[in-house]
């Protein structure tokens, strides 16, 4: 009977970067609020190769992009009730960077997975045969250099073009029928392809630096804005007297046309989607000892749009991955290279409530919502279940997995 029920259940699907919505947060119900001593039971684990990227679900079915340097990479798509490997697409994508193996995390449209890898090798697979339907490069089809073997950090000007220092870092967003990433190539800044034909359908011009964000929609009086996040000079890579600070641009998704944009983003090495804090108000955050900015987004009688910015804090941040937004307070990692602030829980105004600090350390671990509940690894070997409150931090559960 217990096999039976646990073969009828299934579980909410979770097809894209940060879930369903792109906001970190599952309409899952039900979740335990405390663990058994051992913690929660581990259904299945299989090997896999390396990655920083992480899977998504779908119809029973779960989704891997991995990276072996000598190889290439992997698509992979394995059963969500016991782990078995169904099918698999792998490419050659020779390269390397520090911190090696893929970035990327595939999403799930219809009757096809998107990917893009390390290398900017973009690929639109059918479920049912295992095969292309169509593929791209958003780097070296917009300009961009291939990367070299032994890439990595190298002080000083980059020429222009060359391969990013952390590699190609993008997860493919569906609009409508478009497929949407960040080249950040010389000749492209943002790019949609037709989703089934790969047709690039818009682009814009270069928005400025490399970093490694992906768009993201918000609202601003009801409609959605596409909205791009680029880094500042990066200190060690200018040339003399280089000091430019990045942007938040807001396009219009159908057609690429620039709406908007705010130029005073102080962060050089950006990873975290801009996030939607309600009432037409805009939220970044980034690592590197730079925390996070919000700015509100006006929309004027002529048709135009300002932005006006609510707060800069350098007191709340996440380097990896936006925060999450919880009954009108955000919930972040704050583990940078100089600083380990933990959890930190921020209100709208830009004042933080509590720190973890170090006790306990949260470093670039993940954090999902669900059931009113946050699920957070440490970025380390402990997860932990975490009921999200502005006067405490308050700890259900945690194990070590």
């Amino acid at each position: 009977v217990e096999q039976r029920m646990r073969q009828s259940i299934r579980a909410a699907d979770w097809p894209q970067f940060l879930g369903p919505q792109r906001d970190s947060t599952s309409q899952e119900k039900g979740l335990m609020r405390s663990w058994p001593d051992s913690g929660p039971e581990v259904l299945w684990t299989v090997d896999v190769g390396k990655g920083y990227g992480g899977p998504v679900v779908s119809d029973g079915k779960v989704y891997l992009l991995d990276r072996d340097d000598d190889v290439g990479e992997t698509l992979r798509c394995l059963k969500l009730d016991d782990g078995k490997e169904l099918w698999s697409h792998a490419y050659d994508a020779p390269g390397s960077v520090m911190f090696p193996g893929s970035r990327g995390v595939p999403t799930v449209d219809g009757g096809y997975v998107y990917t893009c890898g390390h290398n900017g090798d973009l690929h639109c697979i059918d479920i049912n045969t295992h095969k292309p339907v169509w593929k791209a490069n958003i780097w070296t089809d917009f300009g961009g250099k291939p990367p070299k073997s032994g890439g990595g950090f190298r002080r000083g000007p980059a020429e222009p073009g060359s391969f990013p220092i952390w590699a190609i870092t993008q997860n493919p967003l569906i609009y409508g029928d478009l497929l949407i990433v960040a080249s950040q190539a010389p000749e492209a800044g943002v790019v949609a392809y037709d989703k089934l034909t790969g047709d690039v359908k818009w682009k814009t011009a270069s928005l400025g630096y490399v970093g490694y964000v992906s768009p993201s929609i918000v609202k601003i009086d009801g409609d959605d804005h596409l909205v791009m996040v680029t880094p500042s000079t990066n200190p060690f890579r200018a040339a003399p007297g280089e000091r430019n600070l990045g942007k938040f641009v807001g396009l219009e998704p159908l057609t690429g046309k620039i709406l908007w944009q705010y130029d005073k983003w102080n962060c050089h090495i950006s990873v975290a989607p801009a996030i939607d804090a309600g009432e037409n108000r805009v939220l970044v955050v980034g690592g590197y000892e730079l925390g996070a900015t919000m700015v509100k987004v006006e929309k004027k009688n002529d048709g135009s749009y300002v932005t006006n910015e609510l707060f800069t804090t350098e007191e709340f941040g996440d380097q990896t991955k936006p925060p999450i937004r919880h009954k009108g307070y955000f919930y972040a990692q704050f583990g940078t290279n100089n600083r380990r602030d933990g959890l930190c829980c921020m209100n709208m105004d830009g004042e933080v409530m509590w720190k973890t600090k170090r006790d306990p350390n949260f470093n670039k671990g993940s954090m999902v919502l669900a059931d009113g509940l946050i699920l957070a690894t440490d970025g380390e070997r402990s997860v932990y279940l975490i009921d999200p409150d502005p006067k405490e931090f308050k700890q259900l559960a945690s194990a070590e997995l």
